[in-house]
C-alpha cells in the first residue's frame, strides 16, 4: 500500500481540519513565493500564496453546474491486463499551466462497468482533476475487495500511469456506486490520508465508519430499494465521527440507479466537496453551505451536515 508521511507539523495539526493546512500551506508557499518574487521581480497574486492548489477561476453557480468546466480535457484507456483492479479510463486537463493536479478514483456498483460511471469523467476532470473511472476483477467483487481495488488504482494512477506526473500523490480522493460507494468507505478507513471521500448510494453489511478520518459526503436516494436510506446510506453517516467534516445528501424520489445516469445535482455537490478538500479551496463552501432546502420543491429529501465546522 502506497503510504504518504506527515510531517512531525502536519501530524501535529491533523486534528485541526483542512483549514489548518490552508494556513500552513499558506506560510510555507508565502515564503516560497516572496523569495521568488524578490529574486525575480514577478508578482505574485495572495490567492496563489494563499493556497496553491486552487485551479480555475472563482466558481459560479453556472460553472459548477455546467457539464464542461473551465479546463479542456483527454482521456486514455487502462489496459485490464494491470494489477490489482481491472482497468479502466482516465481522464484529464490537457492545459497543466497551473501545476498539478488532485487525482480521483470512481468505481463502479454490483454487477456493473466503468461504463456506469463514465459520465463523471470529463466533467469532474474539465474542473481541474484526473479522474479514474474503474472497472473491477469480477462484477461480482464484494465491497471490502472493491476499496482494495480502489487503493490499487489510486497506486497505479500516482505510480505508473502515464500522466503520473500530473497527479498530485498528497492530493487523492475516492468515490464509487453502491457496492463500490460500500468499498470508497473501506477505502477511505484504510487510508486516513486521502483528502475526500463520496460514497453514492452505497451499500455495505459493515454499518460503523467511526474509524473513517477522510472528509465524506454520503449521496443517498429517497426511494432506493437495493440500499435503502434507513439501512445504508442513513446509518453509514451517523456512525461518522462528530468531529469529521461530512455531509449526507439524499435525492428526492431518486432511485438506487441515480449516479448511473448524468445528474446535475449529484455534479454539483460532488465537485464542491471535492474542491473544498482535495484542492483546499474555499470559494467553494458558498455551495455546500447553508444547507440547502429541503421543502416541498427541493431536490432534496434530506439534508444533513457538518457546516459549522467549514464556515
Amino acid at each position: 500500500m502506497r503510504t504518504y508521511p506527515l510531517s512531525p507539523e502536519e501530524t501535529d495539526g491533523a486534528q485541526h481540519g483542512p483549514r489548518s493546512r490552508v494556513a500552513r500551506f499558506a506560510a510555507r508557499a508565502g515564503m516560497t513565493l516572496a523569495l521568488t518574487a524578490g529574486l525575480t521581480g514577478v508578482v505574485v497574486s495572495p490567492a496563489q500564496a494563499a493556497n496553491p492548489y486552487e485551479r480555475g477561476p472563482a466558481p459560479t453557480e453556472s460553472s459548477v453546474t455546467a457539464e464542461e468546466g473551465y479546463f479542456d480535457t483527454d482521456e486514455e484507456s487502462v489496459s485490464s491486463l494491470v494489477s490489482g483492479f481491472g482497468g479502466g479510463t482516465i481522464y484529464y486537463p490537457t492545459d497543466t499551466s497551473e501545476g498539478t493536479f488532485g487525482g480521483v478514483v470512481i468505481a463502479p456498483g454490483y454487477t456493473a462497468s466503468q461504463s456506469s460511471m463514465a459520465w463523471m469523467g470529463h466533467r469532474i476532470a474539465s474542473q481541474g482533476f484526473v479522474v479514474f473511472t474503474i472497472d473491477t476483477n469480477t462484477r461480482y467483487d464484494q465491497p471490502d475487495s472493491r476499496g482494495r481495488q480502489i487503493e490499487a488504482a489510486l497506486d497505479y494512477l500516482v505510480d505508473d500511469s502515464d500522466v503520473s506526473d500530473q497527479v498530485d500523490g498528497d492530493r487523492l480522493a475516492v468515490m464509487g456506486h453502491s457496492m463500490g460507494g460500500g468499498g470508497t468507505l473501506a477505502a477511505a478507513e484504510d487510508r486516513p490520508e486521502l483528502r475526500a471521500a463520496i460514497p453514492l448510494t452505497p451499500w455495505h453489511l459493515q454499518k460503523d465508519w467511526s474509524d473513517v478520518e477522510v472528509p465524506t459526503m454520503i449521496i443517498g436516494a429517497e426511494n432506493d430499494s437495493i440500499a435503502s436510506v434507513n439501512s445504508h446510506s442513513i446509518p453509514f453517516y451517523e456512525s461518522l465521527d462528530g468531529d469529521l467534516e461530512r455531509a449526507y445528501l439524499e435525492l428526492e424520489g431518486a432511485s438506487h440507479f441515480a449516479p448511473n445516469l448524468s445528474n446535475t445535482i449529484i455534479a454539483r455537490y460532488s465537485i464542491s466537496w471535492l474542491k473544498r478538500f482535495v484542492d483546499e479551496d474555499e470559494r467553494y463552501e458558498q455551495f455546500l453551505c447553508p444547507p440547502p432546502d429541503t421543502g416541498f420543491f427541493s431536490d432534496f429529501s434530506d439534508y444533513r451536515d457538518s457546516c459549522p465546522h467549514i464556515t
